[in-house]
C-alpha cells in the first residue's frame, strides 16, 4: 500500500523539487497539494504548484490555495532567495490546469476526517499556517494524523532569516508553536540536515544529464536558489532543503537524529521563530519530535536522481 500524504507547500524551487520527487515515487499516493504563503505570495505559489504539477504531467493532483497571511503576523517573503516568481531559473509555461474550489484547510480537514485514522501523513515544506489553522478549526483531526514530517528550524546551524531562525518557522511562529504542541507524531528536518544537502556541480549535472525537461528544469532552479547560498555561506553549493523530507519518508535510514523536546519562541523580538530544540536532554521537558541532525548526503542525491529520471 502507498502512504497517503498531502505535500503542504510554498514554492520555491526546492518546494518544486520536493514535489517531483514524490510524484516519482510509487511508494507515495500524494493525495493533494495544499498552498500557503511563505517563499512568494499565495497566488504565486498555488500558481507554482500548478506548474510543477504540469511539468511532471501529473495534471490529477489536485492543488488547494490555503492560507495568504500568518496567524498573527504580517507576511514575510523570501523572493531574494527564490526570485520574484518563485521558480526562477527555467522559462515554464503558465499552467493550465486549474486551482480546486474548495480551500486548502478544508480539504486537510475532509480528507483526515474520511481516511481511516493513522493513514495519512502531513509534509508541510514551508510555513504551518494551514496545518495550525485545520487543527484549530477541527480539533478532532489532530489524533487522525498518522504522522507529520516537515521541513523547518534549526538549532546548530542557527537561522536563516534571522541569527536564529529559520525561515518556514520565522514566518508564522504562532502556528508552529500550534503544531508541534499538538501531539502529533512529528519529525523534523532542520537547517541542521538540510546544510549537508549540498547541490554541489557534479550533483547538479546529473540532474541536467538526465536528457528530460525535468532533469533541465532541477538543474536551472538548483542553479539560480544557489547563487544566494554560496555567496551567503561560502559553500561549494546550496542547500537543497525540502526534497529531506520526501526521502526521509521512501529511506528514513538515510538520516540520523533524535527524539528530543522543541519549542517554538514567539515572545522575544530577538530570537522570534527560534526552534529551541534540546538536543542534550538538559531540561525535564517531554520529547515531542525526532530532531534530525545527519544525512547520508551521496545516498541522498542518488535517490533523488534516480527519481527524477522517471518522470
Amino acid at each position: 500500500m502507498a502512504r497517503k500524504i498531502i505535500i503542504d507547500t510554498d514554492p520555491g524551487q526546492d518546494d518544486a523539487v520536493a514535489i517531483l520527487l514524490a510524484l516519482a515515487s510509487p511508494e507515495l499516493d500524494l493525495l493533494g497539494l495544499t498552498c500557503v504563503a511563505g517563499n512568494v505570495p499565495l497566488a504565486l505559489t498555488a500558481k507554482n504548484a500548478r506548474i510543477i504539477c504540469e511539468l511532471a504531467n501529473r495534471t490529477d493532483v489536485p492543488v488547494y490555495a490555503g492560507c495568504d497571511t500568518p496567524i498573527a503576523r504580517k507576511l514575510v517573503t523570501a523572493e531574494h532567495v527564490h526570485g520574484k516568481t518563485g521558480l526562477d531559473g527555467p522559462t515554464l509555461p503558465d499552467p493550465v490546469m486549474p486551482v480546486q474550489d474548495q480551500l486548502a484547510v478544508d480539504f486537510i480537514i475532509d480528507t483526515l476526517r474520511a481516511a481511516p485514522a493513522g493513514t495519512v501523513t502531513l509534509c508541510p515544506l514551508g510555513p504551518l499556517t494551514n496545518i495550525a489553522t485545520a487543527f484549530h478549526r477541527a480539533p478532532d483531526i489532530v489524533d487522525r494524523v498518522q504522522e507529520i514530517v516537515l521541513m523547518g528550524g534549526a538549532y546548530f546551524e542557527v537561522g536563516n532569516i534571522t541569527p536564529a531562525a529559520e525561515f518556514n518557522i520565522y514566518v508564522d511562529p504562532e502556528a508552529a508553536k500550534a503544531v508541534f504542541a499538538a501531539g502529533v507524531p512529528l519529525v523534523v528536518l532542520p537547517l541542521d540536515v538540510t546544510h549537508k544537502a549540498l547541490t554541489t556541480q557534479p550533483r547538479v549535472d546529473a540532474f541536467r544529464n538526465l536528457g528530460t525537461p525535468v532533469g533541465q528544469a532541477v538543474a536551472e532552479w538548483t542553479g539560480f536558489f544557489e547563487r544566494f547560498d554560496k555567496e551567503k555561506y561560502g559553500s561549494a553549493g546550496a542547500p537543497l532543503h525540502d526534497p529531506c523530507v520526501i526521502a526521509y519518508l521512501l529511506q528514513p535510514d538515510l538520516f540520523s537524529g533524535r527524539h528530543i523536546n522543541v519549542e517554538i519562541e514567539t515572545a522575544s523580538d530577538l530570537t522570534l521563530g527560534m526552534t529551541v530544540a534540546d538536543w542534550w536532554r538538559v531540561t525535564d521537558r517531554t520529547p515531542n519530535a525526532l530532531f534530525i541532525g545527519d544525512v547520508d548526503a551521496d545516498r541522498f542525491f542518488a535517490l533523488l536522481t534516480e527519481r527524477l529520471a522517471q518522470l
